[in-house]
């Protein structure tokens, strides 16, 4: 889908060093010559790069499950072990789909990043998306601003009906999917328990319901650790690989709790190499979601039409292309060993074992 049973643990959860002229000790700890009488420690610069960053924008995921809970639970469908297990089945439901064969979790593959790994996605009938999209990750999608590569959803939720019905993905319609959903008793039975017994399943229901579970799919990692007040989470090389993509402006776009999910210009400084691969270029305005980094070794391919296979090079053509400067392979380097800090503990998940068809249930549509 475009843009486990789940164990809903409570984890649903410029560096400016000192002026001054430095030299390292033989202890291993900073102090500076041309003031003598203020000595730093490593400890306390590690200090000032979180504040730093926290400073220009980047946000950690909070470490208090009911701080999370706050930016990722939908006020108007709160949160039950019920209605999480009831849409993490209709995600994994290939029976949403007109020929029964793909399910929401074909294209965000909760087990390969929340992708499917490919340039373009592959939809109904074996077809490349016609704009050469690909697909972005769900996992941590709540912290989007926008869903979509063009933003024009609010939310998960209004985002899950769209795959469903677009004849290249899932290919499916309303009234189909409400008979399939509908057709078979334990399904029925998994709705009531969650919504009441008065419950009118419909397809913005089952959207709905889809879109609840994705919000419960975020990754904490070692750098909202650092963010949070664990001076040690990262090593010193992926502090340095930090300050350096704050220096380099990386953060203007890949900021906020999801480092990006808001929408940018893009070409802003130059020509993207693979601009004429695909026919997207954005919304009225040009602008494009910017896709999170987090869990970006497991992303690949990059950017909306997926042409760049790795972080390097996707790090040095944003280099180019949105910042107008030329980013030399060790700097690309040292960014790269950050990014690689963003992957995070996924939720425990275990594949649902769906509900059975029944007579009535509308068969598979292939052609």
């Amino acid at each position: 889908m475009k843009i486990k049973s789940i164990v809903f643990s409570a984890g649903l959860i410029s560096l400016f060093i000192l002026a001054g002229c430095k030299e390292k000790s033989s202890d291993g700890n900073v102090s500076t010559i041309a003031e003598p009488t203020k000595t730093v420690t490593a400890t306390a610069l590690i200090d000032e790069l979180a504040k730093r960053v926290l400073g220009i924008g980047l946000k950690p995921i909070p470490a208090n499950p009911d701080e999370l809970k706050k930016l990722t639970e939908d006020v108007n469908n709160t949160f039950t072990e019920a209605k999480i297990e009831l849409g993490k089945k209709l995600y994994f439901d290939p029976r949403l789909s007109q020929s029964s064969l793909i399910s929401c979790n074909t294209c965000h593959n909760l087990a390969t990043g929340g992708v499917d790994g490919l340039e373009a996605a592959i939809g109904d009938k074996w077809t490349a998306n016609p704009h050469y999209l690909n697909s972005p990750t769900v996992y941590n999608s709540v912290f989007n601003k926008s869903q979509f590569w063009d933003g024009r959803s609010p939310h998960l939720e209004d985002q899950a009906q769209g795959p469903m019905q677009a004849s290249p993905e899932m290919a499916s319609s309303k009234g189909l999917i409400e008979q399939r959903v509908i057709s078979i008793p334990a399904y029925v039975e998994e709705f009531k328990k969650a919504y009441g017994d008065d419950v009118k399943i419909t397809f913005e229901l089952i959207a709905r319901t889809i879109g609840l579970f994705e919000r419960t799919l975020v990754t904490s990692s070692r750098f909202d650790d650092f963010l949070n007040g664990d001076s040690n989470a990262l090593s010193a090389e992926e502090k340095e690989g930090l300050k350096l993509f704050a220096d380099k402006g990386c953060t203007t776009c890949h900021t906020g709790i999801n480092l990006g999910g808001g929408m940018q210009i893009f070409d802003a400084q130059g020509i993207y190499k693979y601009k004429n691969v695909g026919d997207f270029k954005g919304n009225a305005n040009n602008m494009v979601k910017v896709p999170t980094l987090r869990n970006i070794e497991e992303t690949a391919p990059y950017f909306h039409n997926g042409k760049i296979w790795t972080i390097k090079e996707a790090i040095q053509e944003m280099g180019k292309v949105q910042l107008n400067t030329q980013i030399s392979d060790e700097d690309a380097a040292k960014i790269e060993t950050f990014l690689r800090s963003l992957t995070g503990k996924k939720p425990a998940i275990t594949y649902p074992v769906l509900p059975a068809s029944t007579q009535k249930t509308p068969q598979p549509i292939v052609k």
